[in-house]
């Protein structure tokens, strides 16, 4: 079984790149547990990545963050991942958006 990521990301310095996708899901499962889970898992395989944090009530907004944006490319393009986009815009979400943007400052309470 694969190692839980912190809920709250730990990112490097920047800058970097943050993914943002924000969603409204349909009504029922249909297998998006599962799915939403392996591609969280198979995305902390992929070449710079550098985690991610997901929340969901109303509206479902799930950050991840990269390296470059050659590495976000990679990812758009994985083929599991094609799978799971196509399987969202027929089943899962009656709305999505994402959003690319630079980190250029990032700071909390470590």
């Amino acid at each position: 079984m694969a190692e839980a990521l912190p809920l709250i990301a730990e990112t490097p310095e920047p800058p970097y790149y943050a993914v943002i996708f924000t969603s409204l899901r349909t009504e029922g499962d249909h297998g998006y547990g599962a799915m939403a889970q392996r591609m969280v898992e198979l995305a902390s395989e992929q070449p710079g990545f550098l985690g991610v944090e997901s929340a969901r009530e109303d509206v479902g907004i799930t950050v991840s963050y990269w390296r470059d944006l050659d590495s976000i490319r990679s990812w758009k393009q994985h083929a599991q991942h094609l799978v799971a986009q196509r399987r969202g815009q027929d089943v899962w979400y009656s709305e999505y958006s994402v959003r690319i943007a630079r980190v250029e400052r990032a700071y909390g309470m470590v």
